[in-house]
């Protein structure tokens, strides 16, 4: 019996390690958060939740990794054009909504953009860093999370077909 008791505490556990490095799990109902259009209106990422496959990327202009995400970004977006939606919200570090428009007009993000003002987004996401991919399937369910500019943008949308 100590053995299972052992392989259920290790089971237990292992969410709680991996929120410690943040991010929301994968396996659970993506949170609704609140975040802003570009020209100040209310929105929600809730709007996406169980709606279909959505990729969500916490973006930023003065983040390198999301610079070395962008051509996987790009084509991820063009083959799955009609089959996953893609979001992305510009973190309110650092930069304004201001500048947010002006960098995606001279440099187009995939998707939609949304502006996370009050960090209301990243908090419901625990998001790590800039650069932090969420995929969700089509019920809503997280089912990949990574960090970083090499990430396999590829991969982690095929998950949520």
């Amino acid at each position: 019996m100590r053995p299972v008791l052992l392989a259920l505490a290790a089971s237990l556990a292992l969410p709680i390690a991996l929120r410690a490095q943040g991010g929301v799990a994968t396996g659970t109902k993506a949170p609704a958060a609140a975040v802003e259009t570009l020209d100040g209106k209310p929105a929600s990422l809730g709007s996406y939740v169980g709606t279909g496959p959505t990729l969500i990327e916490f973006w930023a202009t003065w983040c390198s990794n999301c610079k070395e995400l962008e051509p996987s970004m790009a084509a991820a977006e063009k083959k799955y054009a009609g089959k996953v939606r893609f979001v992305t919200v510009a973190v309110g570090v650092n930069q304004s909504v201001e500048r947010v428009k002006r960098h995606a007009a001279a440099h187009p993000v995939p998707g939609t953009l949304y502006y996370d003002r009050t960090g209301a987004a990243a908090d419901a996401y625990d998001v790590p860093a800039t650069s932090y991919i969420v995929v969700l399937d089509r019920t809503g369910k997280v089912v990949y999370t990574g960090v970083g500019g090499d990430q396999n943008v590829d991969a982690a949308v095929r998950k949520g077909l």
